[in-house]
């Protein structure tokens, strides 16, 4: 659970928030004690509320254990006076930066055996204070949120996968290896994107199967106290809270469902030689590869442009590869149905091939389809047309349907004509035979 507040003041608002401020009383006397210091630097920082291992040296990061699937708490203090509408994004990544450079891989692995799971979830039900939060549906292991300026504001997150799932061998959770949760907040700019870094903070992480976290903290917490005076001098001590630690931000663009539709002055639909580093990723968010915009981050349009087939397959997996490589070289997906029309002038144009003709290439053979595409044609709001026929035997209108649509015949030819009503056109197409 992430949890947002303006000021360190007492949180009352209702029954439920009765209950979350008595259980957050430990946790905020911790986070006085720890970061006292830190509040004058940052304009806020997170914790977790979950307890840290008593099993890590004095120089080593805290390390905190998590059951599969169980909501947790992360508390956020910020000086919302500064700022509006922050957009917060959180991750679970690899600790191993040998499992990072394999992270597309390994997370490809994990969703072909748990299809239909993610890795990071929210609770929206729980969650209090906060808007659009978004989890993409090939990003499994990211979400993200605004949050509401006006509310103490509290969000629940579950952890889905386990550590002992990315070993080759599965010796149990205590041998799995750590994940990182780590949370990047942007502001938004002059334009309403989201591009103004604020924070980034984690922390070390494994995740064990229901309960098994409780068992390996108890385990630990014995370890330790069999231990001398003087060696227990030489490990943390056990805080029921963790304090993420300030990080850098995560190497992919901040948020590009948030970010303006409006092209920038160099956009570009395909990729060119002449594409700066920038220009190459943002060119990847675009076209849905930002898992690989880590991977390519200092590649230029050049660069990739290089690229062999072969090379983006074994670099980036069949499936990606082959999308990669046919973005790159610009190669069209041929359309499912494809008709030509042109906009009624005369009568006699019923009767003539003279007339100039354009080409809409159908996906999903719908009607809202087929009404969008020639609203976009002759730049008409598509909401304006009400209805669209077909003109059928002895010239009796039929009503357009989805199975209709479905059952043209390929590159048919179509004469357009509208009908005026008080607030909505209707569209009659007429076959050319």
């Amino acid at each position: 659970m992430l949890f947002w507040h303006s000021h360190p003041e007492t949180y009352q608002q209702h029954a439920q928030n009765n209950y979350i401020r008595d259980a957050l009383t430990p946790f905020l006397k911790h986070e006085e004690e720890q970061q006292s210091t830190e509040i004058g630097v940052s304009p806020f920082h997170y914790v977790l509320c979950a307890a840290t291992s008593p099993a890590v040296k004095l120089q080593d990061e805290t390390l905190t254990y998590l059951n599969q699937g169980n909501v947790k708490l992360l508390l956020c203090l910020f000086n919302l006076i500064l700022y509006r509408w922050p957009n917060s994004i959180v991750r679970v990544v690899f600790h191993d930066r040998r499992l990072q450079y394999t992270e597309h891989q390994q997370l490809e692995g994990w969703r072909w055996n748990r299809p239909g799971d993610r890795i990071l979830d929210i609770d929206i039900p729980l969650s209090v204070g906060i808007m659009e939060p978004r989890a993409h549906p090939l990003q499994l292991n990211t979400i993200e949120f605004l949050w509401d300026p006006d509310k103490n504001a509290s969000v629940f997150i579950q952890v889905n996968c386990i550590s002992t799932e990315f070993t080759p061998r599965k010796h149990g959770g205590e041998k799995g290896v750590p994940f990182r949760i780590q949370i990047d907040t942007f502001a938004a700019g002059e334009h309403g994107e989201y591009t103004e870094h604020m924070l980034s903070a984690s922390c070390q992480v494994k995740v064990f199967k229901p309960k098994g976290a409780d068992r390996k903290l108890k385990t630990d917490r014995e370890k330790i106290e069999k231990k001398s005076p003087q060696d227990r001098e030489k490990y943390q001590p056990s805080y029921k809270t963790t304090v993420l630690t300030e990080c850098s931000p995560w190497p992919e663009a901040p948020s590009v469902s948030r970010t303006s539709n409006t092209p920038s002055p160099g956009y570009h639909s395909h990729l060119l030689p002449s594409s700066s580093m920038q220009d190459t990723q943002q060119w990847l968010h675009r076209n849905r590869f930002s898992s690989f915009s880590r991977l390519f981050s200092g590649f230029s349009g050049s660069d990739l442009l290089k690229m062999s087939r072969e090379d983006l397959i074994q670099i980036c997996g069949p499936a990606d590869g082959i999308r990669l490589f046919n973005a790159i070289k610009g190669r069209c997906i041929q359309p499912r149905l494809t008709v030509y029309v042109s906009q009624l002038q005369n009568r006699n144009q019923l009767h003539t091939k003279a007339a100039v003709y354009h080409a809409l290439y159908l996906e999903d053979l719908t009607v809202l389809e087929l009404t969008e595409k020639i609203a976009n044609l002759y730049n008409v709001p598509s909401q304006q047309i009400l209805r669209v026929y077909r003109q059928g035997p002895t010239g009796i209108h039929v009503l357009v349907s989805d199975e209709m649509v479905q059952n043209f015949t390929e590159e048919s030819s179509f004469i357009i004509s509208t009908m005026k009503g008080n607030f909505m056109d209707m569209l009659f197409l007429s076959e050319l035979h």
